[in-house]
């Protein structure tokens, strides 16, 4: 039982056969198009990282961590860069689409490629999900700014509107008059007012989310060519955007507004770990590519790297002119960017502020087109292993596309972007995406240690960290014992349990790290990363738990009985 949950795939068999021309569910020979350079894929990883994190998450992180934010920033880009040296090994040594799947079946076994797997399916659907509802968000405020009024009741998810509405009456109720209530009470108050009814039952949907979601599927659906051309024009505005806002925000600056630099201390600058992260998922989407890539083992790592430094620099002068520009208590807002050029009540601020919406309109879209990509890769792979069944790996014979992947991909991002809320969304993509994360680093470990693997373009540099792990890991749990007093004592409380969780698997890898003599970039990513996951709130953490299960129970009805390696006597002796 256990040999066949941990059986894992032959990293020579899957070069051969990505060189001789995968076949896909039906034995057709997938023959996907070769058409990515590093520019598109650095393009494509842009297109993911700046996104909705730059256009609505970043007011509401700055909000709660003041202009320190740019710590969490800045910590965070660290992190995920080790996570990228890992990403990039693996891109050079197994260069085929799976993605943090694929790369965890060569090194823990199947049981774990199953379950990243399922993890990636949170990580694209889900985020897709929150940057559609934020788009549409973005969309109908353009609209507005032109005279053109959409039904609230089409607009945003029905819970969303069943809270504003609660909130708004109570409000009402205590003699508060409807024009002084927050716009965004207005706005949930009229949209379960105005609501048409079935029975008791308000109907109320998010019709743009679904839309958009529709166009941009059809794109990625007729080929990945389309989508290079489509991506790089909003990639390109985007920059744009994000250029005029730093040179032109620059002028509004007060360096007054950066005091207090931490106003909520280093908890208000953690709280906002959640949408901070969400705006760096997207650089290990490009690795889903690898099959379209023309050189993916030289071209992969340089992409993710590019990605990475370009975006960081970004986000952390664009943070430090949003927060110099307007005080960060106001910035908890759904549209930042534009806000603080209309908070400078000028004409020329306020025709900046409208360019910026207009464009996000554009920007937001790219982000939502490279997950579309990535996801039905994803599925793709899974199901030329056998633990999907046969369609999922479908190839177009005209387009050369995951077809039925793709348009599932669009169902399932499309019809719950209906009726789900952006918050809770954010929050489950990013401990989804942690996850990943983790597992790769974990998985670079394993693979560093395998006798005879392929020569990889790309190495994660080697520092042995055998002293170093232990050695912070015991400063650090000093440091807190003394000047947190009873720090400890909280991590049994119920919130307390994911930092718990962590400080348990940082002894036991450092112990490893100790004994073994761990590469110690893998380790601090592995380490940073859980860190992170262990900031989600443990109602998150039970959400993800139980997305996990329901993956599990899957598996064992399905993927273990038709997986290819149970079905080969001489691949289940390969590992």
């Amino acid at each position: 039982m256990a040999n066949q949950l941990f059986r894992k795939k032959n990293i020579d068999v899957i070069l051969r056969d990505a060189q001789e021309g995968m076949s896909d569910g039906e034995g057709h020979h997938t023959d996907l198009k070769r058409v990515l350079k590093v520019r598109d894929l650095t393009f494509f990883g842009i297109a993911a990282v700046i996104g909705t994190g730059v256009f609505t998450a970043i007011g509401t992180a700055s909000y709660h961590g003041g202009p320190a934010v740019i710590l969490l920033f800045t910590f965070t880009a660290i992190a995920c860069s080790f996570a990228a040296y890992c990403y990039a090994e693996f891109a050079s040594t197994v260069p085929v689409s799976g993605s943090a799947y694929t790369y965890s079946y060569v090194s823990f076994g199947e049981i774990f490629a199953w379950i990243i797997g399922w993890d990636l399916l949170m990580e694209y659907a889900i985020g897709n999900i929150a940057v559609a509802i934020s788009w549409s968000q973005y969309f109908v405020r353009v609209l507005g700014g032109f005279g053109m009024h959409v039904p609230e009741w089409i607009t945003m998810d029905y819970f969303t509107a069943h809270r504003g509405f609660n909130d708004a009456t109570a409000a009402l109720s205590h003699g508060a008059a409807f024009n002084s209530l927050d716009g965004g009470l207005q706005t949930t108050y009229n949209a379960w007012q105005h609501a048409p009814m079935i029975g008791n039952f308000h109907l109320i949907m998010n019709i743009p989310a679904l839309l958009i979601t529709a166009i941009i599927t059809y794109i990625v659906y007729l080929g990945i060519r389309e989508s290079k051309k489509a991506n790089n024009i909003m990639v390109m505005i985007k920059l744009a955007v994000i250029l005029l806002v730093i040179i032109a925000g620059a002028f509004y600056v007060s360096p007054g507004n950066w005091s207090p630099f931490m106003p909520n201390g280093f908890k208000g600058v953690m709280s906002g770990v959640s949408a901070v992260f969400f705006a760096y998922i997207g650089f290990d989407a490009i690795s889903t590519t690898a099959e379209e890539c023309k050189n993916p083992q030289r071209d992969l790592p340089k992409a993710m790297f590019n990605t990475l430094f370009i975006c960081t620099g970004l986000y952390v002068v664009l943070v430090l002119v949003l927060t110099g520009m307007t005080n960060y208590t106001k910035l908890n807002v759904a549209d930042p960017l534009a806000f603080v050029f209309q908070d400078q009540h000028s004409r020329l601020s306020n025709s900046l502020a409208g360019i910026i919406s207009v464009s996000a309109v554009i920007v937001i879209a790219s982000v939502l087109l490279v997950y579309q990509l990535g996801q039905p890769r994803i599925w793709m792979s899974m199901s030329r292993d056998g633990l999907l069944p046969p369609v999922f790996a479908r190839i177009h014979p005209k387009y050369k596309t995951p077809s039925f992947s793709t348009i599932l991909t669009g169902f399932v991002v499309g019809v719950p972007a209906m009726f789900l809320n952006l918050d809770v969304v954010i929050a489950l993509t990013s401990i989804g995406t942690l996850f990943a994360f983790v597992l790769v680093c974990g998985g670079v470990l394993i693979l560093q240690r395998q006798p005879n693997r392929p020569e990889a373009r790309f190495k994660v540099p080697f520092f042995n960290g055998k002293y170093v792990v232990p050695l912070v890991l015991l400063i650090s749990m000093a440091l807190i014992f003394f000047k947190l007093p009873g720090y400890y004592q909280s991590l049994f409380r119920k919130e307390g349990i994911p930092m718990l969780v962590f400080f348990i698997v940082a002894i036991i890898v450092s112990v490893y790290t100790y004994l073994r003599s761990f590469s110690l970039i893998p380790v601090l990513g592995l380490l940073s990363c859980f860190y992170l996951m262990a900031q989600e709130s443990h109602t998150n953490w039970y959400r993800f738990v139980i997305w996990l299960a329901v993956g599990l129970v899957i598996y064992f009805s399905y993927g273990r009985w038709n997986s290819k390696l149970a079905k080969s006597p001489a691949s289940k002796n390969m590992s």
